[in-house]
């Protein structure tokens, strides 16, 4: 096998609470994860000297700072593979949208690279490296709907409905950690168990600020909540909505203003990139 191309899907967090901070500062958190059939596109073409590069450009991204590369040279040093490989990032998801695009595609580069390189690791040991990229990319990683705490390290699988989903895209960058360092941010949420969110007892603590500071999530989110509950998905700046059915999503769809993007999605339980390894 010379080359891959695989999907890095985008996901939802169907909520996110924050309920405390350890010592070291990191944010203990609760979220619950869902897959979306809309995703990257990553390719790799295996090399024989070991050199790794990223044969595109991608806006606002250089080479040397992308998780693409990063999560290559790490899966490199940890299991000493005298192979290279040269990955093209074609991207369809948005930046600073909350859909986990980067830590996506460090994960299909993980799981790639494990398939082309013959590293055999398994899914935990993929987990455990993509942890030091990024909190999110274990769950992308294990490709299953997650119920997540901790640091989004502690991971349980859950089987969730598939609705239509559509997710609105304000023109607009939300800084993470702007956001996280805020003092205004709720960091007190009460534990909270599946059973409640699947009550509707549960928010986003970032939505309320990122309204705030963001007056074009804030527009976004009083638009699509003419149609279906909606709520920003991780810290922004993506919204959404699920609906029944395709149809409906798309009827929505097209009263959009022209001033967002948008797309209709359905939710997935197993990721798509974990279909398309079972076929490699």
């Amino acid at each position: 096998m010379q080359s891959l191309i695989l999907p890095a899907p985008a996901k939802l967090n169907l909520f996110l609470h924050i309920t405390g901070r350890r010592e070291d500062g990191y944010h203990l958190l609760q979220t619950l994860f869902q897959f979306l059939d809309y995703c990257d596109e990553i390719s790799l073409s295996l090399r024989s000297d070991g050199e790794i590069h990223r044969t595109n450009d991608v806006e606002g991204v250089a080479e040397q700072n992308d998780l693409v590369i990063k999560a290559a040279k790490l899966l490199q040093q940890k299991t000493n593979s005298p192979l290279g490989v040269d990955i093209t990032v074609i991207k369809k998801l948005p930046m600073g949208g909350g859909l986990g695009g980067g830590s996506s595609d460090a994960a299909t580069v993980l799981q790639g690279l494990n398939k082309l390189w013959g590293c055999q690791l398994s899914d935990n040991e993929l987990a455990e490296l993509g942890l030091q990229l990024g909190a999110d990319v274990p769950i992308f990683v294990h490709g299953h709907a997650a119920w997540a705490e901790g640091v989004g390290e502690q991971i349980e699988a859950v089987d969730l409905s598939e609705p239509w989903f559509i997710v609105v895209c304000p023109d607009v960058h939300v800084s993470t950690a702007e956001i996280f360092s805020d003092q205004g941010l709720t960091r007190n949420c009460k534990p909270i168990r599946i059973s409640h969110f699947l009550t509707g007892q549960s928010i986003n603590v970032f939505e309320p600020l990122v309204r705030k500071k963001y007056t074009e999530v804030d527009d976004a989110l009083n638009w699509l909540s003419q149609f279906a509950e909606s709520r920003l998905t991780g810290s922004g700046s993506c919204i959404f909505a699920s609906f029944p059915n395709k149809n409906e999503a798309l009827n929505v769809l097209e009263q959009l203003p022209e001033k967002w993007q948008g797309f209709v999605t359905k939710g997935k339980c197993t990721s798509p990139l974990k279909v398309i390894l079972k076929r490699v």
